[in-house]
């Protein structure tokens, strides 16, 4: 059931709800992990498939993700629009999502791979 102001919960190719509990771990190049809630990674498609595709991928047995091309500061940002984006996206309250200009283009070829 979707209370007020929840998002409403993944679902499958299949139609059925996904797993979204737990946790992800999201290694940077420089290998920084961040830990963030699963069903705030799978704001991101590429993440959602990555986490649920039934080939027995190594992110969906150890719940983590390597991102060689990511430096730390941009999945940091990344983590944050996940989160911010769960936030906002009933609709009942709005917020704009502060972007630096220095690293907009860094950021868009992130989000652009990440699918967000």
């Amino acid at each position: 059931m979707v209370g007020k102001g929840d998002a409403p919960a993944p679902r499958g190719p299949d139609g059925e709800e996904e797993d979204t509990g737990g946790v992800v771990k999201l290694i940077s190049a420089e290998g920084f992990e961040f830990v963030v809630d699963k069903k705030a990674a799978m704001v991101s498609n590429t993440l959602r498939n990555m986490l649920t595709s039934p080939g027995g991928f190594s992110e969906t047995r150890q719940g983590e993700v390597r991102f060689a091309e990511i430096s730390t500061h941009i999945l940091e940002k990344i983590c944050q629009y996940f989160y911010w984006s769960l936030r906002y996206s009933s609709g009942t309250e709005s917020s704009e999502f502060a972007i630096d200009l220095p690293i907009t283009l860094e950021l868009m070829m992130a989000a652009n791979y990440l699918d967000t």
